[in-house]
């Protein structure tokens, strides 16, 4: 029983969420074979207040004033 947990920083609207569970459970059932009534997933989603990258909260970094230094979850250099 495949079991998938997908953590996001942020949030997605259940749209969006229902589009995940379905690509991820399609993609299991193409590429292993499994049930789709036996994969199971979870979707966790993470305060930007509450998780950090590069010594910063990303709450910090994705901040109007950081706009200008590019994307906040780019590797250093990019």
């Amino acid at each position: 029983m495949p079991f998938v947990s997908i953590r996001l920083a942020g949030t997605a609207s259940k749209q969006q969420k229902a589009e995940i569970v379905a690509d991820v459970t399609r993609s299991l059932v193409e590429r292993l074979g499994k049930n789709p009534a036996a994969v199971q997933i979870v979707i966790e989603e993470v305060s930007t207040e509450n998780y950090g990258a590069g010594g910063l909260l990303i709450a910090d970094r994705d901040a109007p004033a950081s706009s200008t230094r590019g994307d906040a979850h780019a590797e250093p250099g990019q």
